[in-house]
């Protein structure tokens, strides 16, 4: 079962976050019909946006959305993240799921190389309440996801954050998925440091951690050395959920003009549109258009 942890190290020095996104990945393999490159590139991007809806959302009503536009082969890559209480939801997509590259000379999945080098991090939060908008963007470290998040709270939020992602996967699906953020707090000293150093240099991968099952718990016990690490808060969910309807799309057709809708009338007699998120296919009938074109 899939779940997040929210822990605190050394005296509360250290914040971590910890999560097992194993199900949330097949679900986004199985909606988006994504391969071993693009389900491990989308895995390792949703599951540190999911954990960010944690750690950077403060009210139900904010949300942030994540886009990585690299020049690799899958093109740009969003995610859109809310939050319910103890649930974070998600929902994403990347420009060309179909992609599928060689591995590496390691024998890992190439998600720099899906992804590429050269592009930005784009994350825009948005507090509704205040209908104020941040939005930071920075150039692409890698491509492998956690460098260049790692690089966006260190420039953009000034945050010491240790960020590692992984995900296992074969042609048959997602066999293991997870993460985790470490953040050094202003009184967190060199020598807690030197352990966290010490402790990561030792640590398995986090996708070879959670497909051993070992708890959240001891993933971050094995990550910080320090075993009298404390759970602040857990039974935490990342969801996937989109949210579309056809109302929603009904919006989205209106807002394209008296001009465009009339073309789609003349030419077509019929629209079927396509959910980004999740794929589900609306269909409006030339009835249901001219019904539109009068609401422009």
């Amino acid at each position: 079962m899939d779940s997040v942890i929210k822990l605190l190290a050394y005296d509360g020095k250290v914040n971590i976050i910890c999560s097992k996104t194993t199900k949330l990945v097949e679900d986004v393999r199985k909606i988006h019909d994504l391969t071993p490159t693009t389900t491990a590139t989308m895995g390792r991007f949703i599951t540190i946006c999911g954990m960010m809806g944690f750690s950077e959302i403060k009210e139900n009503e904010d949300n942030i959305t994540m886009q990585i536009k690299g020049d690799g082969p899958i093109g740009n890559m969003v995610c859109v993240v809310t939050r319910d209480n103890n649930n974070v939801k998600v929902k994403s997509y990347m420009d060309n799921p179909i992609v599928e590259l060689p591995l590496k000379d390691n024998g890992k999945i190439d998600v720099g190389g899906a992804v590429g080098k050269n592009g930005y991090l784009n994350i825009i939060k948005k507090n509704n309440s205040s209908e104020r908008a941040y939005n930071g963007v920075i150039p692409l470290v890698s491509g492998e996801i956690a460098e260049d998040f790692t690089e966006y709270f260190a420039h953009s939020e000034q945050k010491p954050t240790v960020i590692a992602l992984g995900v296992l996967v074969n042609k048959e699906g997602t066999l293991a998925s997870g993460g985790y953020m470490i953040n050094l707090m202003p009184d967190c000293g060199e020598e807690e440091i030197s352990k966290i150093e010490e402790a990561l240099k030792k640590a398995p991968s986090i996708s070879t951690m959670i497909s051993e099952e070992k708890s959240l718990l001891e993933i971050a016990q094995i990550i910080t050395g320090d075993e009298n690490v404390k759970i602040i808060e857990e039974n935490l969910k990342i969801e996937y959920e989109c949210g579309c309807s056809k109302e929603k799309i009904s919006k989205s057709l209106i807002s394209i003009g008296k001009e465009e809708l009339n073309r789609i009338i003349e030419e077509d007699g019929k629209a079927e549109i396509i959910c980004h998120f999740c794929n589900k296919k609306y269909n409006f009938t030339k009835e249901e258009l001219k019904e539109l074109l009068s609401k422009v």
